[in-house]
């Protein structure tokens, strides 16, 4: 695989970007038809019984190039590179122009406005379960069972001049009350590699990976709601598809955005199977690199 650095933006520095904060990843079982559609072509994806793992990345980061923000990463599914796979983002959420403009122009992202609004409220002591049991036992239990606060996420992705909303999603988690006595999980480091590009903003196709250190434990799934997507036809998935190829400046239509949405919500909505707290995160975002002979490659050591 051939690789050529990208360039940086300006106004965030030159990379590794770092960000810290807390965030919630969620895994869910994604219908592969539904979002292969949405999917260069050109990439195998990775499933199993007709479903992919895709979910949700929801981070609030109190430190970044962009100062303080709030971000949805919406992930349509995986995609083999070998020997390892890959996320692909249908979309990303963010109340930072300057972090959408940077995401858009040098991570090749599918980035967008959005409008973050919280609602917390008291949540008492949940009765005993035999899966908070179970954690409990693993010292992993604390996201279940303590008296803490829920946590009403509404994101609303706001479009062109007159702010029509166009998405909305409520997230709706449980958060345990701070405790310094608390276990907060194990100290982890990982790397979550991403494919990115095929967008009106950044035609090529990157690569770019997120170096991640923080805590981590495992969490009650947020409830996702919001409207249910509206089933697509042949020619909407044509349409879809023709969203993440290079020739897409010219093609932002009505149409074109409604299938996008549908998209998301498709995801969001999906059944989830892993929910994952990360606290006291620092996450270091590498420069992307242009992919070439991506292609040729791939079918060399498949």
């Amino acid at each position: 695989m051939d690789v050529e650095e990208t360039k940086c933006s300006f106004k965030y520095g030159k990379p590794p970007w770092i960000f810290k904060g807390r965030a919630l990843y969620q895994l869910h079982l994604v219908k592969a038809a539904t979002i292969r559609a949405c999917i260069p072509k050109e990439f195998r994806l990775v499933e199993a019984f007709g479903y992919t793992l895709g979910g949700f990345f929801l981070a609030n980061y109190d430190d970044s190039p962009a100062g303080v923000f709030d971000e949805l990463v919406v992930i349509a599914g995986l995609i083999w590179s070998p020997p390892t796979s890959c996320a692909w983002a249908a979309k990303v959420l963010v109340n930072s122009k300057e972090a959408c403009d940077h995401g858009r122009k040098e991570v090749g992202l599918p980035s967008q406005v959005a409008r973050f609004s919280k609602r917390i409220t008291a949540v008492s002591r949940k009765p005993k379960t035999k899966q908070s049991e179970f954690l409990n036992l693993i010292g992993m239990e604390g996201g279940f069972s303590d008296p803490g606060e829920q946590v009403n996420v509404q994101v609303t992705e706001i479009m062109g001049q007159a702010s029509k909303d166009t998405c909305n999603v409520n997230l709706t988690t449980f958060v345990p009350a701070l405790d310094i006595n608390k276990w907060m999980g194990p100290a982890i480091k990982m790397s979550l590699p991403s494919f990115s590009g095929r967008t009106e903003y950044y035609p090529d196709l990157l690569k770019y990976s997120c170096q991640i250190d923080c805590r981590v434990r495992v969490v009650h799934p947020a409830k996702v709601s919001g409207p249910s997507p509206v089933p697509s036809n042949e020619n909407e998935n044509k349409q879809c598809s023709e969203i993440h190829s290079c020739n897409t400046q010219n093609q932002a239509t009505k149409e074109f955005m409604d299938n996008e949405q549908n998209l998301t919500r498709a995801v969001m909505l999906s059944k989830p199977i892993l929910a994952l707290e990360f606290s006291s995160m620092k996450m270091q975002v590498e420069a992307p690199v242009v992919v070439s002979n991506y292609f040729k490659n791939s079918l060399a050591t498949s």
